[in-house]
């Protein structure tokens, strides 16, 4: 990884407890979270959020697993697509599935709901975003307002991390690679 802001050494009491999670939970510790060590404040409000977000569970697990891929897949955040292919292997989701996130539209893999999903992970994604009444509405009708309302807050939490990993140069650590697990495929062409 050649990130735009050189790692830091991870240190301290707190220090310790990151190693020793991510370890464990790794195999090794990232070297993104040596990027991010230099504002500690940022990485804990970061990691704290996310650890909120996976609390949630008035949206399916899949539905918002492949919504973060697809943001990940349109941003270009090759850390996020590797980072939650490994945690989608290691919670049993459909792996056929995340493989073609990146190019779900030409792929028959994903069912009507799902396919929404992505499209609404992307038109989230875009500027201008680009959410219709259409499909806001046809979710609304298959997720319910708690559904939807969550939804929308793991993507734009999704663009958040996927934006900052991309602007602050951070790549792929090879957590798909240490599940022995294929490469991501290749997204197809912008739409």
């Amino acid at each position: 990884m050649s990130s735009r802001i050189p790692a830091a050494e991870i240190t301290g009491f707190y220090g310790a407890l990151i190693k020793k999670f991510s370890a464990k939970m790794f195999g090794k510790v990232p070297e993104s979270l040596g990027v991010m060590w230099h504002n500690q404040p940022v990485l804990k409000a970061s990691m704290g959020f996310g650890q909120k977000l996976q609390k949630w569970n008035r949206c399916d697990e899949s539905l918002k697993s492949y919504a973060h891929m697809a943001v990940a897949s349109l941003i270009g955040c090759t850390w996020c697509l590797d980072y939650n292919y490994f945690m989608a292997h290691n919670h049993g989701l459909d792996l056929e599935k995340a493989q073609q996130i990146p190019r779900w539209r030409d792929s028959g893999v994903f069912t009507p709901l799902e396919r929404d999903v992505l499209e609404y992970a992307e038109a989230m994604s875009t500027t201008p975003v680009t959410v219709t009444d259409e499909l806001a509405a046809r979710l609304l009708e298959q997720l319910g307002s708690p559904g939807l309302v969550e939804l929308t807050s793991v993507i734009g939490f999704a663009n958040l991390t996927t934006r900052g990993n991309v602007a602050l140069g951070i790549e792929s650590e090879g957590f798909a690679d240490a599940c022995g697990l294929k490469p991501l495929a290749a997204r197809s062409g912008a739409r």
